[in-house]
């Protein structure tokens, strides 16, 4: 990842800075109003702040240091080299974002949570190299951002961690994970974003990538996939369907929230109706149609 993260003060993390550029979909954010509508509002409507998690920014971290290492020549795409990235990248995310460090790390006199810390981001960075040879590869893209309009006028807008191509015109979507693989329902889950990456390469370039392969570091196992253009066209559908429904709630005010496990993770729970929170007033749908809410750097980290 090149993108900095939002500065970061005494206060939450707050999002990054507006764009103005045409409402789109992106993979989080349809994922955030599938697991819970309410939680789509705060995020995409509201924009109430976040605090990030070290697993978080670890997984910016070593996001960084995998598309650095490619910029090596490929005979020094070792372990070794790539590991040494990890204290660089962190230190540069710190002086980009005056504060991370102390909104993460504050108490850490002798400094020995954040060694290990990037010690186990390290570890990461290591698992990589145990499930495939960068030496090996030439990635025609990282970091790619690929938008693309479907026919019914949705705008679709995500960023790709890698995208190999080979000859023929063959396409491999690569997804780094710094978590664990995940269990059947999870899996789903992760399916969704790689096939709207999947869709959004097909409306882009008219072919349908050959692989989905999402990468989990934790450990050290892969997930593959291999759409068909008949299953993208039904997704796409899906997205359209999600779509019409986020118009709906935003015209009404009228996102819902979802109660489930993954509350304990949210960090509004006090703001929602569920667990006898009261949400802020609900600000209107944004009235400029060049405005959208801007995915953080942490959106595309797993």
């Amino acid at each position: 990842m090149t993108e900095s993260l939002p500065a970061v003060g005494a206060a939450p993390v707050g999002p990054v800075e507006r764009v103005h550029r045409r409402k789109a979909l992106s993979p989080s954010r349809a994922g955030d109003f599938k697991q819970c509508p309410l939680l789509y509002r705060f995020r995409a409507i509201d924009r109430l702040p976040e605090q990030p998690t070290r697993a978080q920014v670890r997984g910016t971290v070593v996001h960084a240091v995998l598309e650095r290492l490619f910029d090596l020549p490929a005979a020094e795409r070792e372990p070794g080299r790539a590991r040494a990235l990890v204290a660089p990248v962190w230190d540069e995310m710190c002086r980009e974002s005056p504060g991370l460090a102390d909104a993460l790390f504050a108490g850490d006199a002798d400094d020995s949570e954040l060694h290990g810390w990037l010690a186990s981001a390290g570890s990461l960075v290591d698992s990589y190299f145990r499930l495939e040879d960068p030496r090996r590869l030439e990635p025609h893209a990282r970091e790619l951002l690929v938008e693309t309009e479907l026919e019914s006028g949705l705008l679709l807008r995500g960023y790709l961690d890698r995208l190999d191509t080979a000859s023929g015109g063959r396409m491999r979507v690569v997804d780094y994970k710094t978590g664990a693989a995940p269990r059947q329902v999870a899996e789903a889950r992760a399916l969704f974003q790689m096939k709207f990456y999947a869709l959004a390469l097909l409306h882009l370039r008219g072919t349908v990538p050959t692989q989905l392969r999402l990468m989990y570091l934790a450990d050290g196992e892969c997930l593959t996939y291999e759409p068909d253009e008949a299953e993208l066209r039904r997704f796409e559908r899906t997205l359209d369907a999600i779509w019409q429904a986020i118009l709906t709630a935003g015209r009404t005010g009228d996102f819902r929230p979802n109660r489930s496990r993954l509350c304990d993770w949210c960090s509004h729970k006090a703001l929602c109706p569920a667990w006898d929170g009261t949400p802020p007033p609900y600000p209107g749908w944004p009235a400029d149609p060049e405005a959208t809410a801007h995915d953080s750097v942490l959106d595309r980290t797993g």
